[in-house]
């Protein structure tokens, strides 16, 4: 009789244990917090989407908790195949791709910045389409256009950077000049060359075509 009792508590004690644990389990979920490993950009220059990220991010947390506590699912690594798990994956994917979408913007312009990038920059790219690399190229051809001045004629041993810049160009076209910055002869008749291929007026002196054609 007293083994009957003993195992009769025993009994009553495992559902008690299991219950409590249970709802321990119900509202105790795993760690939900979302965080990123990588660095982002919290001045952004459009503030809208660094608020909509930490929306995202708070708005992703709940939903796990959410499942969890009331339904009994972990969304990020699910037991079951139910059709109510399946939705609450769909779900929780969409969540997640809605973060990351602004998490990319703002991890690639962290990036950007550390390449020296302002904001307004980032925006033009952004807004442009066009590439870091494009658009670096793009800058250091203008710095070599201004140094060119339509009305200043071009002799034999002139020496500028400009000449050298273009002496660079040519050799990348194809052309092997002496890289010396000086305007002589082979210079000369490495633009004519440069100008007869590009169905341009031959003259072997710089223009503003000539230029356009060689940094395009």
């Amino acid at each position: 009789m007293k083994q009957l009792i003993i195992l009769l508590l025993l009994i009553i004690a495992f559902f008690i244990g299991y219950g409590q644990y249970s709802q321990y389990q119900r509202f105790n979920s795993p760690n939900v917090d979302y965080k990123t490993t990588k660095e982002i950009d919290n001045a952004y220059y459009n503030q809208e989407t660094v608020i909509n990220y930490y929306k995202a991010i708070e708005d992703l947390n709940s939903f796990v908790k959410l499942q969890w506590t009331a339904n009994n699912i972990d969304v990020r690594t699910p037991e079951e195949d139910t059709e109510e798990t399946k939705l609450a994956l769909k779900n929780y994917a969409d969540k997640v791709a809605t973060l990351k979408f602004y998490e990319s913007k703002l991890e690639q312009s962290a990036v950007l910045k550390t390449k020296g990038l302002s904001n307004e920059e980032i925006q033009f790219l952004e807004n442009t389409g066009t590439d870091l690399k494009s658009h670096q190229k793009s800058i250091a051809v203008n710095k070599i256009k201004s140094m060119f001045n339509p009305d200043k004629t071009m002799f034999s041993g002139y020496k500028s950077a400009l000449i050298f810049e273009v002496q660079k160009q040519l050799n990348k076209k194809g052309f092997e000049i002496k890289l010396d910055g000086v305007y002589k002869l082979e210079t000369l008749n490495a633009i004519k060359g440069f100008e007869e291929k590009n169905n341009l007026f031959v003259d072997g002196v710089l223009d503003v075509l000539t230029l356009d054609a060689l940094f395009e």
